[in-house]
């Protein structure tokens, strides 16, 4: 007996199940739904079109449009279920003009029949866009793309790691006049909306010359004010005895803050 069948027996005496097991059972799955369902939701929509991605409301599978070959059409013609005075029959549509769609039954292609889009559903079934995956390989240089957001993502985040680190080691250990105030400063840039600062910023990258250029993505983020404050709670949990001891046996300042307050 596994120990989940033994729980269950031992919650009513052997007798099986109580109501409160029920309601763990419950919670934990609307738990579980809750935090893998945008990530089951992400995947399944990666695999739709961009039509069906514009559908309302939309669909948890991705679904295509089936698709006939008619007779005097040169492309495949999507495939719609119309139901109206006439009864319910598959037609193909061949253009459509506002509200009005001209369709033809596949089986007899040469009568075009008018059909209002309101009296049709697309004939669908559940079909994966694997041209998603597929079309950036061969339509872009997808590879620079992937070499350039490496590049982005690690020297954005050595450099931010290092400005951030010594600017919370200054605030943390090192007592002079105004460090306060300069902390609430930092604390202040929060309260600042990024939209504020994107035109003068962007004057900045461009009048320096790194206008087109992937520092000028890099620098602009290396300085941030959440990474600041931070690392500066993480190191005043550092005793300073300890940062002592280190001068005490002549460590510099570099020594101390990479060996003891940035590990």
């Amino acid at each position: 007996m596994s120990r989940l069948s033994a729980f269950l027996l031992r919650r009513r005496g052997g007798s099986g199940w109580d109501w409160t097991d029920m309601v763990t059972f419950v919670w934990l799955g609307a738990g579980l739904i809750v935090m893998f369902g945008p990530a089951v939701w992400l995947i399944l929509s990666s695999f739709k079109s961009p039509a069906q991605l514009a559908e309302f409301p939309p669909s948890a599978l991705p679904y295509a449009v089936r698709t006939v070959v008619v007779e005097g059409y040169d492309k495949p013609l999507p495939l719609f279920v119309v139901t109206d005075d006439a009864g319910t029959r598959t037609l193909a549509e061949v253009s459509r003009v506002g509200i009005v769609a001209q369709m033809v039954d596949p089986a007899n292609p040469a009568e075009i029949q008018k059909v209002n889009i309101a009296n049709r559903t697309p004939d669908r079934e559940v079909g994966f866009a694997w041209a998603n995956f597929t079309e950036p390989f061969f339509d872009f240089d997808f590879l620079l793309y992937l070499q350039n957001s490496v590049f982005v993502t690690f020297a954005a985040t050595a450099i931010t790691l290092l400005t951030n680190s010594m600017a919370a080691f200054a605030l943390s250990k090192y007592q002079f006049r105004g460090r306060n105030a300069v902390m609430l400063v930092v604390l202040a840039t929060l309260m600042i909306p990024l939209s504020v600062i994107l035109v003068p910023l962007y004057s900045i990258i461009s009048a320096v010359g790194l206008f087109n250029s992937l520092w000028g993505v890099i620098l602009p983020t290396v300085a941030t004010p959440t990474g600041v404050f931070r690392l500066r709670q993480y190191m005043l949990t550092i005793p300073d005895e300890l940062l002592e001891a280190a001068r005490m046996d002549h460590a510099s300042v570099w020594q101390i803050c990479w060996r003891i307050s940035c590990r």
